[in-house]
């Protein structure tokens, strides 16, 4: 079994302009960063060009398909950052899980989500099905901030820090744990879909 830092993908799922994801998804990469089992990357769905129509034809488009392609396959587990919009995920999210598919297979997906009274756990709800269908292996621990706006300090640190802080390493505990036994599967059995 490996000791080297589990490399963990944080997805920021949200594109609209004045999102709140930037200050929940930071938070959570600087939680990560502080472990010594977690090598965390950013991939932020705002500064990825993936088109709604399914085709790869256009030079920027393969450009960041290529680059975004490689930075999931990378990665050895996931974490999500979602809002709720309409009782489910945005669509741009959706979009960037359709664009690629093995490089989500075999990989464990953890949620961090925020919204209204719900906190974004619908989202989280819906996404696990969709993350089944292309064989990665959701977390049952989230993160899930209710009223999140109200939840943030003026430097963007929850005002519940210590709860937050904690609730996180759990998750983090848990998709570290995942990561590692789903790549020691991989090595012993392939996995074929």
């Amino acid at each position: 079994m490996s000791d080297q830092p589990v490399k963990v993908a944080v997805i920021v799922g949200s594109t609209r302009v004045g999102r709140f994801a930037p200050t929940v998804s930071t938070w959570f990469a600087r939680e990560a960063a502080t472990r010594d089992d977690v090598a965390v990357t950013v991939v932020d769905l705002a500064d990825v060009d993936l088109p709604a129509t399914l085709d790869a034809s256009a030079t920027r488009t393969a450009t960041d398909l290529a680059r975004t392609r490689a930075r999931l396959a990378d990665a050895e587990a996931f974490v999500v950052v979602t809002p709720e919009y309409n009782h489910s995920y945005p669509a741009p999210l959706k979009n960037a899980i359709d664009w690629f598919y093995e490089e989500w297979q075999t990989k464990p997906v953890a949620f961090v989500s925020y919204g209204g009274v719900s906190g974004g756990l619908r989202a989280v709800e819906h996404l696990r099905a969709v993350f089944a269908e292309v064989h990665a292996t959701t977390i049952r621990d989230t993160v899930s901030f209710h009223g999140a706006s109200r939840l943030f300090d003026e430097h963007g640190l929850p005002v519940e820090r210590d709860e937050c802080t904690a609730a996180a390493h759990v998750l983090l505990d848990r998709l570290v744990w995942w990561a590692r036994t789903l790549t020691e599967g991989r090595a012993a059995r392939p996995y074929k879909v």
